[in-house]
């Protein structure tokens, strides 16, 4: 807990939220304790009132307390603890804040104010003890500085046990998030099968709709390229060019084909597509793949992905002369290793390549290592899990 200095704007805050507390408190079980008899009538107060408390939090204390997942059912749990703070602990807490508050501020105020106060009363003097001597004054303003001192932290640590205790019978319970987060998890797991889904099926059409064609187009053109030599040199130069360009476009389609989910991946596994995809690459790769059983489609696209991204990386931009790619399997992870000894200085902050590694890395919980100094060499470990 960050400690607020005297007379800071924090410590003024956290004041306002303990002393603010005890009237909207009040209010607000008063008006939950009336609606307790009305079930219709309370599933929709309750909410609001949780609101105006949340916003208090959020205007003294810049904390967000997020509202709970389950619906306000009279029935349900979550509407009851957000009855019971209403009611009971909200006023507890806030009426001993109050207090303690204002013994500290207040008495703090008295003490360092002392020695103005026998010349404000009018004889005979009436104390518990003699203001007009000096050491009994200065008594009084060592414990009225000792407690304005003390009042920001009591009025810090009553704001944050107000939030504590706001925010577990306000929020979420902890069996919400986890019911929540396992949703989210089956969603994420169900967007990212989807999209692998259809990936394969883009590759599939393309594989057996377009890239046919071209096929055809560049054996027609080809054909024609060798037996219609009586042409005008103008309409030869015209079928050579778009022979050559139809073989180019049937290339740069097959690259994008492979890259997007090579059919060998389904069949053979990551071995076999790690293999194509390191004999393809420019500079040498040495590949080493220990995996004794296949992991789960998803995971293999992935793998695959990030190899192939990472040896494209390093033949762009690396200027390496060799590279290394080690891949193996631990109980239920997966672990990628690819190394150049190029000119280092990569980041992942530093162009659309690693930045989409991270991310797809990321969309299976996976990490992400990379280690690349200036002059090389650069690392990339990456972990997956398989299951």
């Amino acid at each position: 807990m960050t400690v607020p200095r005297p007379w800071s704007a924090r410590a003024w805050l956290d004041t306002a939220h303990v002393v603010t507390g005890l009237p909207v408190a009040a209010v607000l079980g008063f008006l939950t304790l009336v609606l307790t008899v009305l079930p219709p009538a309370q599933r929709r107060g309750v909410p609001a009132f949780t609101r105006v408390q949340r916003s208090r939090f959020a205007a003294f204390l810049e904390a967000d307390i997020p509202p709970p997942v389950a619906a306000t059912r009279w029935r349900s749990a979550t509407l009851w603890r957000q009855v019971a703070y209403h009611v009971v602990f909200s006023t507890l807490v806030a009426g001993l804040g109050t207090f303690v508050v204002a013994v500290a501020w207040g008495g703090g105020l008295i003490g360092v104010t002392a020695f103005v106060q026998p010349r404000l009363q009018p004889w005979p003097l009436q104390f518990m003890f003699d203001l007009r001597s000096l050491p009994v004054v200065l008594a009084y303003t060592a414990v009225g500085v000792g407690l304005l001192l003390l009042a920001p932290i009591l009025a810090r640590g009553m704001a944050m046990v107000d939030l504590a205790l706001a925010r577990a019978m306000l929020g979420p319970s902890r069996r919400e998030l986890d019911r929540r987060i396992e949703q989210l998890a089956e969603s994420r797991e169900g967007v990212i099968s989807a999209a692998d889904a259809e990936r394969r099926r883009i590759e599939r059409d393309l594989h057996d709709g377009a890239q046919q064609r071209l096929v055809s187009l560049a054996m027609n053109l080809g054909l024609a390229r060798a037996t219609l030599t009586d042409l005008p040199e103008p309409a030869r130069q015209a079928i050579e060019q778009a022979h050559e360009e139809a073989k180019q476009a049937l290339k740069e389609l097959r690259d994008f084909v492979r890259g997007l989910h090579p059919a060998v991946l389904n069949d053979q596994g990551l071995d076999a597509a790690l293999s194509g995809v390191a004999a393809r690459s420019p500079i040498p790769v040495r590949l080493r793949v220990g995996i004794e059983r296949r992991t789960s489609p998803t995971i293999e696209a992935v793998a695959f992905f990030i190899v192939s991204e990472a040896l494209t990386n390093i033949a762009k931009h690396s200027a390496a002369k060799r590279a290394e790619v080690t891949v193996t399997r631990a109980g239920n992870r997966l672990h990628l290793l690819v190394w150049d000894d190029g000119c280092g200085g990569a980041r992942l902050d530093g162009g659309t390549g690693l930045r989409g590694l991270a991310q797809r890395i990321d969309s299976v919980d996976g990490t992400l290592q990379l280690s690349s100094p200036l002059g090389g060499p650069t690392t990339i470990e990456v972990e997956l899990p398989c299951e």
